[in-house]
């Protein structure tokens, strides 16, 4: 999920459905309502103790935070790297898992009608607008940066829609790269705690669309998958002569990708 959330245009939340976390994800984030601090407020460090365990799944959340971290750390460089040198074959890549990720959604769905078109259209139009939009610029006080975690955040657990995308519009990307590169710390918490925020805040919402209206959010989800393959799709073509000889690697590149996802589908549960 972190490697996914660095590139502008993949979404962390698409490698968490292919995973099979999602749901699990989603629920455990909602779970939080901050009732522990009431008890620590009056000094029963028990039942602080008690409660905090109660709301926060800490074995999921741990190596999951852990992992993600790692990938921001580490992983910056090379997946900029690749971005840069490697264009093409690794947007076909993530072009390749996108298209695959919507395949597997679009299991899900049992019987599809009306709604469900309506819902991925909708879903297709708004993303393939909002990934169409050109970058702003803006500034980088801690205020901004607050702003910028608390909106990217809702994206990165979003499939389709990718976080470090929406930094670029906001025109945060690069800098929050370079605060990750040379650890910028007042910089990158005011990130994560406006980030924190708008999670908390926006997984009760999905939590709530994914128990009572399943079909219909996958059925928008798909869309939003399908909306955003136009990130890829740009820098592909972008970024190869339209010939057999630069476009063959790529498809090899996309039918790995996407078998590799078709593959993970047989031995993970997903959104029950």
């Amino acid at each position: 999920m972190g490697s996914a959330d660095i590139v502008p245009g993949v979404s962390g939340g698409t490698i968490a459905l292919i995973t099979g976390i999602y749901g699990h994800l989603i629920e455990a984030i909602s779970n939080i309502k901050f009732g522990f601090i009431k008890p620590l407020f009056k000094g029963n460090l028990r039942g602080f103790w008690t409660q905090l365990l109660e709301e926060i799944d800490f074995k999921f959340f741990i190596p999951l935070i852990l992992g993600i971290g790692v990938a921001f750390l580490t992983l910056a460089k090379v997946v900029t790297y690749c971005m840069d040198v490697h264009t093409a074959l690794t947007f076909s890549f993530f072009l390749g898992l996108i298209i695959a990720s919507a395949v597997i959604l679009f299991k899900k769905i049992d019987k599809i009608n009306f709604k469900h078109v309506i819902a991925a259209i909708v879903g297709l139009i708004l993303t393939y607008i909002f990934v169409s939009l050109n970058p702003i610029a803006g500034e980088h006080s801690l205020i901004v940066l607050f702003i910028s975690g608390m909106i990217a955040i809702c994206a990165m657990i979003l499939p389709g829609i990718s976080g470090s995308f929406l930094l670029l519009l906001l025109g945060q990307y690069e800098y929050m790269l370079t605060a990750l590169h040379e650890l910028h710390f007042s910089e990158i918490i005011v990130f994560v705690v406006g980030a924190l925020i708008g999670i908390l805040g926006f997984s009760k919402i999905l939590n709530f669309l994914l128990k009572n209206y399943e079909e219909i959010t996958m059925a928008f989800l798909i869309g939003v998958m399908l909306g955003s393959l136009k990130v890829p799709g740009v820098e592909i073509i972008n970024s190869v002569s339209v010939n057999v000889g630069g476009i063959l690697p790529c498809v090899i590149v996309a039918v790995i990708g996407f078998i590799l996802i078709i593959v993970l589908e047989t031995r993970f549960d997903y959104i029950e």
